[in-house]
């Protein structure tokens, strides 16, 4: 049905989408390319939320390079192009607009307001379309976005620092730094593909961590959520005073001090006196956030596991051995037939570390035809 330059087409707009999937919170970063003739006249990806989508990216680009060949062109994108009026008028009105002959679509959208219609309303106007192309690939890029509209929860990412012995910090707490720069530099990168970062008031107490991506500028930074059960992080932690990035508390508790427009209180529903992970997961999409990283210490780290709720683990491990320290994840097990085994989906050297990326969720599994319409 495809063929090798189909491929080839879409391989570019799932390069391209990557380019931009940093900014676009809370709507998916989707790649497009508009060839015809063989030739590529305009590609794009899409812009902040508000700003333009890939399609129209797209548009533009050829419209500046080669309007004449923008009738009768073929559009490859990674995701069903939307049908619905939000922020910005619909992708699919764009494209019949322009005279496109062709659509190819990685994925349909499984988000209710478009899932089909974008497809659909291409097809009545004799656009031939199509989807399925690499679509393997585009689950992969897409994992945040269709957890969230699948789900009802983000793609949650646990990012760790360790030495050989699996010790994340010494007894004292001492953990700064146990891996190396060019590690460190890493994690700023992932940040940046975060749309939120969490962590637990005991890794505020402990660290007073800023959370911000650093080392190298960005459009937006990720939120700051503070899981505080009982409300101890204090008013002169590093997380509150950060103006660059917004930071919301999650507690069982009310709190008596105002949100502002950087800080932001939220009463979550307890269990036991402690706050219910699957409810601040689920609070957590409804704030639009598809991607979420969790740098925290090996309480949060066990219960999230515990409550099954993590997809995937970043493990940089360092070549050393610290002896005793606190470990990686603190849960008990009663029989070893209980263990968590992930799937190894990654690994690497980052410098003199070893970085490890590993699977609790195949988003090829997750998010497949059955589930999402894709």
């Amino acid at each position: 049905m495809f063929t090798a330059f189909d491929h080839e087409m879409m391989a570019k707009a799932l390069q391209v989408a990557a380019q931009g999937a940093h900014l676009t919170t809370p709507n998916p970063c989707v790649g497009a390319v508009l060839v015809n003739q063989g030739e590529i006249i305009g590609y794009g990806h899409s812009q902040a939320a508000g700003g333009a989508h890939a399609e129209i990216m797209a548009l533009k680009m050829a419209k500046a390079r080669a309007p004449e060949k923008i009738m009768g062109a073929t559009a490859y994108v990674t995701l069903e192009p939307c049908s619905h009026f939000g922020r910005t008028p619909p992708c699919a009105n764009a494209l019949i607009g322009a005279g496109v002959d062709r659509v190819i679509a990685a994925l349909r959208d499984p988000n209710p307001l478009v899932a089909g219609k974008g497809l659909a309303r291409l097809a009545a106007h004799n656009i031939e379309v199509a989807h399925g192309l690499m679509a393997h690939q585009a689950r992969e890029h897409h994992k945040g976005f269709l957890s969230r509209m699948t789900r009802n929860r983000p793609w949650l990412r646990v990012k760790l620092a360790a030495s050989l012995d699996g010790r994340i910090a010494l007894n004292n707490g001492q953990s700064q730094w146990i891996t190396g720069a060019a590690a460190r530099s890493d994690v700023q990168k992932i940040r940046a593909l975060s749309c939120a970062m969490l962590t637990g008031v005991g890794t505020v107490l402990a660290d007073d961590p800023q959370l911000t991506v650093r080392d190298f500028t960005v459009t937006r930074q990720p939120q700051r959520i503070v899981l505080d059960s009982q409300l101890r992080t204090p008013s002169s932690a590093r997380i509150l005073q950060t103006e660059v990035a917004k930071t919301q508390i999650l507690s069982t508790k009310t709190s008596n001090t105002l949100s502002t427009e950087r800080l932001i209180f939220k009463q979550i529903a307890s269990n036991a006196d402690r706050l219910d992970l699957h409810a601040v997961m689920q609070y957590l999409a409804e704030q639009g956030f598809n991607v979420v990283t969790v740098e925290a210490g090996g309480t949060l780290v066990g219960a999230l596991l515990e409550a099954g709720l993590v997809d995937e683990v970043i493990l940089y491990q360092a070549m050393s051995f610290i002896g005793q320290g606190q470990a990686l994840a603190n849960f008990s097990l009663s029989d070893l037939s209980q263990q968590y085994r992930p799937t190894l989906f990654d690994r690497r050297m980052v410098g003199a570390d070893q970085r490890i990326t590993l699977r609790f969720t195949d988003p090829n599994v997750a998010f497949a035809p059955s589930t999402t319409g894709a």
